[in-house]
């Protein structure tokens, strides 16, 4: 591994020397305000516990807000973004210091004269899933529950592939964890991910993305691997559909022949009510029984079921108001509404978002 590292310095240094186009700086911003209503009425003003976006109850607050710097030459390109928000605070919770406020830090070099091939090293969004951390471009206003609880980012080197035809891209990374931008205490065991686009047409995009690594220390090592597939479709120029399904396993314990599973999946239709009016529904699905990622220490475990609906309105061609009700059903009383432990969850989210 240490050669092969070397050998794409080596490569990068010498495209990059071949570099000879003044490249262009771009800057840009958003930022996303909210309320939310909970049914649980939290006293510590925290939404349920699998929650990581927009998860401060019956107040206003700020989900993210970023300032983006864009480096783009012929053979070379660069990325930073510096955050605020809750989004950082619960997200980025391990993370340590300054690293809590960066969204993005990475440079990329060409790798091919000819051909659209990519290297990139530092902090990058996650190649798992359909959601990412900008609500603008996402469907639904709230993160789909395997969405909260998979990577928003990763920290580490990947290698990109475009086909001629740009119907296919192909990605391999070796990554310093699951959602981790500095190693977990104790954990030396490389993580790898990989990623498989195809979009035949402008209509329709499939995805499949996985996961390799051990999330914990080297002592009690227990290897995950994580699958996520999904397709989005516009089946007609106002109705648009999503389809996501995750598969992973993970050792029981360190080199067990045993793994314990979950499984997830949602469902989101769009529809675009006027050219400036949308209205969105999900309907999901969350089963981890054994608390690979989300624990509750019930008889069950994590089997919970969620619905919401959306109604976007874009005044502006940079501005998004949005309002979503949504219900969280669990087959164990894992949620707490005025002390009292019950099934169920009902929230109200409202936002007014603005990108520049």
């Amino acid at each position: 591994m240490f050669f092969a590292f070397c050998f794409l310095l080596f490569s990068i240094r010498t495209l990059a020397q071949q570099d000879s186009t003044k490249g262009s700086i771009t800057w840009s911003g958003y930022v996303d305000v909210y309320y939310a209503f909970d049914s649980g009425n939290p006293n510590d003003h925290v939404r349920p516990f699998f929650i990581y976006n927009y998860n401060r109850a019956n107040e206003f607050n700020l989900n993210i807000g970023f300032v983006k710097v864009n480096y783009t030459a012929s053979n070379v390109r660069a990325n930073l973004a510096l955050m605020a928000g809750t989004y950082a605070q619960y997200n980025y919770a391990s993370e340590q210091g300054l690293l809590k406020n960066v969204l993005e830090a990475n440079v990329g070099v060409k790798l091919s004269k000819n051909k659209n091939l990519w290297a990139d090293m530092g902090i990058f969004g996650s190649h798992i899933g359909f959601e990412s951390a900008i609500s603008k471009d996402c469907w639904n206003l709230t993160r789909s529950i395997f969405a909260d609880n998979t990577p928003y980012y990763l920290s580490g080197v990947k290698v990109t592939y475009g086909s001629d035809n740009e119907k296919w891209t192909l990605t391999g990374m070796i990554i310093n964890g699951w959602q981790r931008i500095q190693r977990d205490p104790g954990n030396n065991t490389p993580a790898f991910g990989t990623q498989f686009v195809f979009k035949p047409n402008d209509k329709i995009t499939l995805n499949y993305s996985t996961f390799l690594g051990n999330t914990k220390p080297d002592s009690a090592k227990q290897m995950r691997f994580y699958n996520n597939f999904y397709g989005i479709v516009q089946l007609t120029p106002r109705l648009g559909v999503i389809a996501g399904f995750d598969y992973g396993i993970e050792q029981k314990r360190k080199n067990s022949r045993d793994y314990n599973n979950l499984y997830a999946t949602a469902l989101i239709l769009r529809y675009a009510l006027a050219d400036k009016l949308f209205l969105a529904g999900r309907a999901e699905y969350y089963h981890d029984e054994h608390g690979i990622i989300i624990a509750t220490n019930t008889a069950n475990g994590f089997k919970t079921s969620g619905f919401s609906v959306n109604l976007d309105y874009a005044p502006a061609a940079n501005v998004l108001c949005r309002i979503e009700g949504r219900t969280f059903k669990s087959k164990d009383a894992i949620f707490s509404e005025n002390g009292t432990a019950v099934n169920t969850n009902y929230s109200i989210v409202t936002s007014f978002a603005i990108s520049f």
